[in-house]
């Protein structure tokens, strides 16, 4: 059956007169079709429900929230004056945070936004799906989109928004309420998901690594300000269900290379469940989770010589000594492959051509060499061959004559540990090939859940159950698949329990948008931390947005703000 109905996209809020960010609407190819038969109509009211997620995965969104506000990241004003936008980087790594803090309020905007056209795609195929296929399927897909996003408004905000209806008023859900929608949403859904188009698309087994997230946090999201959680036995037993489900029962497999997660064509790595898709239009796709964290002297590519990266986010010495305390008297680059993979190999000459340029990946550390110029952004100097010089990078930002791109560890909000050079860098992902300035024109898919967190999940709920063992043989087993380079693989740990596996999870899953989730679960958010003495509960959770509770504030009562705000 060939439906003939025209889909508006509409800048629809979620409740009814909520302002929207000014986003761009990015076209989804095959990720949006691929082996399924082609249906123009449904793809149009499907593909707006997926459009905004690499707005909601920039470095200053979700990202931001989940990391400068944890061990893993932080953000001072560089040379006084850079990044400091008002105070927002500071007030989410103090646990300081206003209501009108922008970088909360983009990030709910983005949600909010994605929540509304999930709910009109919805409305628009569920007639449809009664006796169409294709509508089926991606009625399942919105529902299921809707529950991921209604998942992270209850990570973050402890709240969800159950609604159906375009027209009417959401419902506002909390704690086990709000739980038990989105798994309701997740198991309704599941069995009309295709299986075999991801990542870039919700698939049955991106709905149960979702699922299995669900019930780890399940008692953090039911109780979030408790003293202490209750993961219990039934929760547990879900996680370990579900995570084995994926394990098992899909065609997910580890990735001998670490950084290959986060490759330009990472999109046909195994190991990924579920992402980003940034490949169908490069204009709208950003490549800033690699251009962020590093200097802006620091290049990328010689072939562009405006794309340099820009002194932002760095590490704390805190979780930098993790790796430390992990490895002892061994280099932690010298231990584990996860840690940092050497790409930039410098010839004698000292020059190196275009198409052998590689950056090293990981976290950076100390003097960095790279391509060589007479300021910033300038052409880079080039041998009569047309070959690139290689060499210590100069500091162009920095007001000594003779200083250089060297990294130091000391990292804080003093004048002194704000300078560009302080904080060791993350350079995760790898550097898009054609992206002009930097941050533009990403290649990669970025990572929402890969294989790896399953087996990591499913050691946390065996823990919870007493199976020390077993949960050691899943942590061992994400060790020992990184096999690229054996001399670097991981050895075997000889024992488990919590404060060790929330160590590993920070060497695996750095920089991936999870590191507070981790922090409130395992009981770690209120620990003291550079620059952060705040241990009150209540900051688990952001304020809701004041935008938000204005613009409901006709409906008395409706939205009410967090508590401790």
């Amino acid at each position: 059956m060939k439906n003939k109905i025209k889909f508006t996209i509409l800048s629809l809020a979620l409740l009814f007169n909520w302002s929207c960010t000014d986003l761009e609407e990015q076209v989804l190819d095959e990720s949006l079709t691929g082996s399924v038969s082609e249906d123009e109509i449904v793809t149009s009211v499907v593909a707006p429900v997926y459009s905004n997620l690499s707005t909601l995965f920039l470095h200053t969104h979700l990202f931001c929230l989940q990391i400068i506000s944890s061990d893993e990241g932080i953000l001072p004003a560089r040379g006084g004056k850079d990044w400091y936008d008002g105070g927002v980087f500071y007030q989410l790594h103090e646990h300081e945070c206003l209501p009108t803090n922008a970088k909360i309020r983009d990030t709910w905007n983005d949600l909010t936004l994605m929540l509304s056209r999930s709910v009109s795609a919805i409305a628009t195929l569920t007639p449809l799906a009664k006796t169409d296929a294709t509508a089926k399927t991606f009625l399942a897909e919105v529902r299921g989109m809707r529950a991921y996003y209604n998942m992270l408004m209850l990570d973050l905000w402890g709240i969800a928004f159950q609604k159906d209806d375009p027209n009417e008023l959401s419902v506002v859900l909390r704690g086990g309420d709000a739980v038990e929608y989105i798994r309701d949403e997740f198991e309704a859904v599941i069995g009309d998901l295709k299986t075999d188009v991801g990542p870039g698309r919700l698939t049955q087994g991106g709905a149960y690594a979702l699922l299995t997230r669900l019930y780890m946090n399940a008692a953090v999201w039911r109780d979030p300000y408790a003293t202490s959680f209750d993961f219990t036995d039934a929760d547990m037993d879900k996680v370990i269900e579900y995570s084995s489900k994926v394990i098992n029962d899909y065609d997910y497999t580890m990735s001998s290379e670490y950084f290959a997660c986060f490759d330009n064509d990472n999109h046909t790595n195994s190991e990924l469940i579920f992402a980003i898709d940034q490949r169908p239009d490069l204009s709208t796709s950003h490549n800033r989770m690699c251009y962020w964290s590093m200097s802006g002297s620091f290049y990328g590519n010689p072939l562009y010589p405006d794309g340099d990266g820009t002194d932002g986010g760095a590490i704390t010495q805190e979780f930098y000594q993790s790796w430390v305390d992990a490895y002892g008297d061994v280099d932690p680059a010298d231990a584990d492959c996860r840690f940092f993979w050497e790409r930039l190999v410098i010839p004698e000459d000292s020059t190196i051509s275009a198409e052998d340029f590689k950056l090293n990946r990981g976290i950076y550390r100390g003097l960095q060499y790279g391509l060589q110029n007479a300021g910033h952004k300038q052409p880079f100097f080039v041998d009569e061959e047309g070959e690139y010089y290689i060499g210590p990078v100069k500091d162009v930002r920095r007001a000594a004559a003779d200083a250089y791109v060297d990294y130091l560890l000391e990292v804080d909000f003093t004048a002194e540990g704000s300078d560009y050079n302080r904080g060791y860098r993350v350079e995760k992902y790898e550097w898009s090939s054609v992206s002009t300035n930097g941050t533009n024109k990403g290649e990669h898919d970025l990572v929402i859940v890969r294989l790896a967190d399953m087996y990591m999940l499913r050691a946390e709920a065996k823990l919870q159950k007493g199976d020390d063992s077993g949960a050691l043989a899943d942590v061992n087993f994400v060790r020992a698949s990184r096999t690229a380079r054996p001399e670097v693989t991981p050895p075997p740990l000889t024992e488990l329990n919590l404060d060790i596996l929330y160590r590993e999870r920070g060497f695996e899953f750095y920089w991936e948008h999870q590191r507070r989730t981790d922090m409130i679960r395992f009981g770690k958010y209120e620990d003291p931390l550079i620059e952060k003495t705040n241990s009150d509960v209540e900051k688990r959770l952001f304020p809701i947005p004041q935008t938000a509770i204005d613009g409901t504030s006709i409906v008395e009562g409706y939205l009410v703000q967090n508590d401790g705000y």
